[in-house]
């Protein structure tokens, strides 16, 4: 991966696309999750869009729901059980709010009872791209009103750049467990 050399300036932050998403991001040392993805510098947006969310907007159900599984998505790792567990079912809980649209609470119990039947995953291909949009997009939200409006479009361009991609296997796995 190149990263780009800002100079010299000590206030000039070295930058770096992440792996996952795309965004170009602070060049970080870390590896910040075990299976999902991401660059450091990518993850710390993540917990700045987080932080927000649980702070300032009071923890909004639906629209972290959103957050959580459009990066998930949107940063999947490596083939292996975790990853792909976690992609798969990401992607279920984002069928339930956007295309059956439900509520966050009720997403979370489809997302929890189709993990409850051990379901048999497979390893999706990321599309590429895979989402015009990236964690960094949010954080430019001025209130909570854009926030909710960012993080829908976010989700629903991440979640169609996939579906077009899968959705013989998304709709395998609606048909199979619910």
């Amino acid at each position: 991966m190149e990263t780009r050399n800002t100079g010299n300036d000590p206030d000039i932050k070295k930058t770096t696309p992440c792996y996952g998403c795309g965004a170009v991001v602070e060049d970080k040392a870390g590896v910040p999750h075990k299976y999902i993805g991401a660059t450091q510098g990518c993850w710390d947006l993540y917990g700045l869009v987080l932080a927000k969310e649980y702070g300032e907007y009071n923890y909004l159900r639906l629209t972290h729901r959103l957050t959580v599984d459009t990066y998930a998505v949107q940063h999947p790792g490596q083939p292996g059980r975790q990853a792909i567990q976690s992609v798969n079912g990401h992607l279920v809980s984002l069928y339930f709010v956007l295309v059956e649209g439900l509520g966050g609470r009720q997403a979370t119990e489809k997302l929890s009872e189709l993990l409850a039947n051990e379901p048999a995953f497979e390893w999706l291909e990321p599309p590429s791209p895979n989402g015009h949009m990236t964690v960094a997009d949010i954080l430019s939200a001025k209130n909570l009103e854009e926030h909710e409006m960012k993080v829908r479009a976010w989700a629903e361009d991440v979640w169609n750049c996939w579906y077009r991609k899968h959705k013989q296997a998304i709709d395998r796995i609606i048909r199979d467990y619910f």
